[in-house]
């Protein structure tokens, strides 16, 4: 008897394997299987710019392992596995010369590391962040060091200043902007955050680029654009994140930003789907905890028989700057508001309203941030 084509879900991020948990709350029975690029370890990919204040290595972060994992979800994972090629029409995939068909497949291929050009000799010694094993290669690097320069004033650049610095290290951060996330927070907010990563010991130099790097006696030398040099031991580049589309490019699959696909999370060929940080949603690519786990939710309920469109209701960004706390929600795209602001030294709240007086989104600082859960029940949903 031949047996049926499998799920295939290709990434065992938190998308990958959240998705795999799910369809086996509501089917226990057809044949799964994952493919997985790193070692297949499962993690919480937020906890990276977390645990360094923590004391913790690449190990203490892993919360199962592959083949407890295949073993629980009734699924084959194949680990240290890239899918080389998709043909939707024949509904195969190819890793390498092997052939695999299936009955759906799941693209949850996350993003990767933005990488901006840099001159010099020691530019190869610039590393990233952006799963398990580079955290483990970092560490790795870190090992007896203590000054680390950081590229980007965005959220997760500065949630590793945050980081690092309560770590113990000594830290530098670079940024091209005036602010620190400046697509994230109103001046006022960014203000706050960037005083409270000063007062902690962070050096910030913003406004900048990292021009050159190259080796010194006593380790790297970074010249940057405004002619300032500065010393460090590593350099942590973390100035953003692209969707990784180039896969579902090559098979023909529509594309924007992100790998293009309805509201049942369906691309534009049947019984191909993308989730998480890769997709993008009705225009919408949002690489946060909260979406990809909507989207798990529905997808799941799809691939057992019962298709369902993904809602987003209100889905505030917690940022993990503990020298500042943050929660941020941006208004709903498409919607036009004005921002009200209100506060002093860290202690911020600016409130985005309609033209009515209904709020449509908010940022809030410091001691602030107590009044979320009041603010988010009168959101609007980011997706309805």
């Amino acid at each position: 008897m031949t047996r049926p084509a499998p799920v295939v879900i290709v990434g065992t991020g938190l998308a990958g394997y959240g998705l795999a948990r799910e369809l086996r709350k509501l089917d226990a029975q057809t044949p799964l299987l994952l493919i997985s690029a790193d070692d297949g370890r499962s993690y919480s990919k937020p906890m990276l710019s977390t645990a360094f204040a923590k004391g913790q290595d690449a190990e203490a972060l892993v919360m199962a392992e592959p083949g407890a994992l295949a073993e629980q979800l009734n699924a084959e994972i194949r680990t240290h596995t890239r899918v080389t090629a998709i043909d939707p029409q024949a509904r195969r995939l190819w890793l390498g010369n092997e052939p695999v068909d299936y009955r759906d497949l799941v693209l949850a291929l996350g993003a990767e590391c933005v990488r901006v050009p840099v001159d010099g000799d020691a530019t190869g010694r610039i590393l990233t962040i952006n799963d398990l094993e580079d955290y483990a290669r970092f560490r790795s690097a870190l090992a007896g060091k203590q000054r680390v320069l950081i590229l980007g004033a965005g959220l997760i650049g500065c949630e590793f200043a945050n980081d690092l610095r309560l770590g113990g290290y000594q830290v530098d951060l670079v940024g091209l902007s005036e602010q620190p996330m400046p697509e994230l927070l109103q001046p006022a907010l960014g203000g706050a955050l960037r005083d409270a990563l000063q007062q902690l010991g962070v050096g910030l130099y913003l406004g900048r680029t990292l021009a050159s790097l190259n080796p010194a006696d006593d380790g790297l030398q970074a010249l940057l654009s405004d002619g300032t040099r500065l010393s460090c031991d590593l350099v942590l580049s973390a100035v953003g994140l692209r969707p990784r589309v180039a896969l579902a490019n090559a098979a023909g699959l529509a594309c924007g930003r992100g790998i293009r696909v309805d509201r049942r999370l369906q691309t534009s060929a049947e019984h191909v789907y993308a989730l998480g940080d890769c997709a993008e949603v009705d225009g919408l690519n949002l690489l946060y905890v909260m979406p990809l786990m909507a989207g798990v939710r529905a997808l799941a309920r799809t691939l057992a028989g019962e298709p369902s469109e993904v809602r987003y209701g209100p889905m505030p960004v917690t940022v993990k700057t503990p020298a500042c706390p943050l929660v941020v929600a941006l208004p709903p795209p498409g919607h036009v508001g004005n921002w009200e602001l209100q506060g002093e030294g860290p202690d911020w709240q600016a409130l985005c309203r309609d033209a009515d007086g209904k709020l449509l989104g908010y940022g809030l600082s410091g001691q602030a941030v107590q009044g979320r859960l009041a603010l988010n029940r009168e959101l609007p949903p980011l997706l309805d």
